[in-house]
């Protein structure tokens, strides 16, 4: 694939999934002015837009509660995952010891146990325990897949290490989690769209009043029949979740694209 090629592709990329979204919107705007569907059913995107705009300053805020909760639980589940994962790969018996209770806080559902860590940490601080609902959703899936992508590393590669007398350590920084690398990034990719999740269910819960993201907004919204301010508000959290997950693909792409075979790009 020569240059030109490969520009027009990459150009192509971003112009279809747009011009998908321009017919859309189009379709949908007619179809809810054409079969005059009422604003609190159904409000067509020239309504939403115009309400993200009146509302912008608000929403605009809640966006950054949301964005902040989302990467504090993001990183702390990054940091904890990992962690945690490499005290596994040296410890076959702090494996078998932890790791059920990991599994038993990623099958606990969220709405369960949410009013309990809201009682714990009190109702005057909803924020941390909105912290808490999204950091216990998003732990898992690094944990997971970097205890995978430790145990993936060579044997042959580990036990020609051994043969040269290296240590744990080098093992671990030199083998293991380069090899590891494509997995705890596909992790964090996972995790970075379920900390986003777990913080607008989490706030769904436990927000009574007192929440300041999107997702008491989107419930203000419902509970005063404002429609287009809820769509507004599910807009700017799709444009989030969508930012996340974009930004955590080209970190992918940046650490992988000179060595891995799923990030280097071929000639056709």
């Amino acid at each position: 694939m020569n240059g030109e090629d490969s520009a027009m592709s990459h150009l192509a990329r971003i112009v279809v999934p747009i011009a998908v979204g321009i017919a859309f919107l189009g379709i949908w705007e007619a179809c809810v002015r054409l079969g005059d569907v009422p604003l609190f059913v159904l409000p067509p995107p020239s309504a939403i837009g115009a309400s993200l705009v009146a509302n912008f300053g608000s929403l605009m805020g809640s966006l950054w509660v949301t964005l902040r909760v989302t990467l504090m639980a993001f990183v702390l589940a990054a940091a904890g995952g990992i962690g945690l994962a490499i005290l596994f790969s040296q410890s076959r018996r702090i494996e078998m010891a932890l790791f059920p209770y990991a599994v038993v806080l990623q099958v606990t559902p969220v709405v369960a146990i949410a009013p309990l860590i809201l009682i714990w940490v009190g109702y005057d601080r909803v924020e941390l325990a909105v912290l808490i609902l999204a950091w216990m959703v998003a732990f898992f899936p690094i944990l997971s897949n970097t205890t995978l992508g430790l145990r993936s590393a060579d044997h042959n590669l580990r036990d020609l290490f051994r043969l040269y007398g290296a240590s744990r350590w080098q093992v671990l920084s030199e083998l293991q989690l380069p090899s590891a690398l494509p997995y705890i990034l596909a992790g964090m990719k996972i995790s970075g769209g379920l900390a986003l999740i777990g913080a607008v269910v989490a706030e769904f819960v436990a927000g009574s009043g007192t929440g300041a993201g999107l997702a008491w907004r989107i419930v203000e919204a419902g509970y005063r029949l404002d429609i287009p301010r809820m769509f507004a508000a599910l807009f700017l959290l799709s444009v989030l979740g969508i930012s996340i997950f974009f930004g955590l693909t080209w970190i992918e792409h940046r650490l992988l694209r000179r060595w891995h075979e799923s990030a280097v790009r071929r000639e056709f």
